[in-house]
């Protein structure tokens, strides 16, 4: 069994008995206690378990986590940064990107201040302060801000994006799971992704390789809909392979 295929089960356990033990996974998977150890480590690492004596736990908070922005832009900083610089160089002079709000898309933000003739449409008060003083224009929706994450959700924002035609989205989530899609923990913020994921002719998903495997609260579109994905080298290895069977274009950074 490949480490991937084994941490996968291993959440698969622990979703379904709420606790894992070392000794009883090394069993069951025939391996080491230093291996399974290991395995733990690394998932605790990527939010996906809780790490205890002898064991894991499930995280605490579970789907309805729905972290700030200052919180999720401590993590995975390299990762974003790469997949930024990726992202900006798919972008053509002249076109119409949508960017969603999160830190991924922040960093794409960043990385487009260079350029002179470019339209962004963005849900994310923060992305328009960081293009204020560029020569990107930049079309904010209307509607209800959300204070942890800086963006605006509501009927205002999700009418706006539909009477508009983007070239590109490049959509951030906290959770992509291949076999049931994308998901972010707020019901507002799904409703305006999707309004976004119809007004654009691309829909690239941006993010990094801790968000595979998860679901959160809210269902924004199926994989079917996702034309094309970046994130980092991490990705487990089944995931990559189930993306590029469903015909989803990969870029790895």
């Amino acid at each position: 069994m490949l480490s991937e295929e084994r941490r996968r089960a291993i959440l698969e356990l622990l979703q379904q008995d709420g606790r894992v033990l070392v000794r009883e996974l090394a069993r069951q998977f025939r391996t080491s206690l230093i291996t399974i150890r290991k395995d733990l480590e690394f998932l605790h690492h990527q939010g996906q378990l809780e790490r205890t004596h002898g064991g894991a736990l499930p995280t605490k908070t579970g789907a309805l986590k729905d972290s700030s922005l200052e919180e999720k832009e401590r993590l995975h900083r390299q990762e974003k940064l790469r997949i930024a610089a990726a992202a900006a160089q798919m972008i053509g002079k002249g076109q119409v990107i949508i960017l969603d709000s999160g830190t991924t898309t922040t960093a794409i933000a960043r990385a487009c201040r260079h350029f002179e003739k470019l339209t962004i449409i963005t849900n994310a008060t923060n992305i328009a302060a960081e293009l204020a003083h560029t020569a990107v224009d930049v079309i904010l929706t209307g509607g209800v801000l959300r204070r942890n994450s800086f963006s605006l959700v509501g009927p205002l924002a999700e009418e706006s994006l539909r009477k508009l035609s983007a070239d590109l989205l490049f959509l951030a989530v906290d959770g992509f799971d291949v076999r049931y899609g994308l998901t972010t923990p707020n019901l507002q913020e799904a409703r305006v992704n999707r309004a976004m994921a119809e007004s654009a002719r691309r829909t690239v998903v941006v993010c990094d390789s801790s968000k595979f495997g998860r679901r959160s609260l809210s269902l924004i579109l199926p994989t079917s809909a996702v034309h094309e994905t970046i994130t980092d080298r991490n990705i487990p290895k089944h995931d990559l392979k189930a993306l590029r069977e469903a015909d989803v274009e990969v870029t790895l950074v």
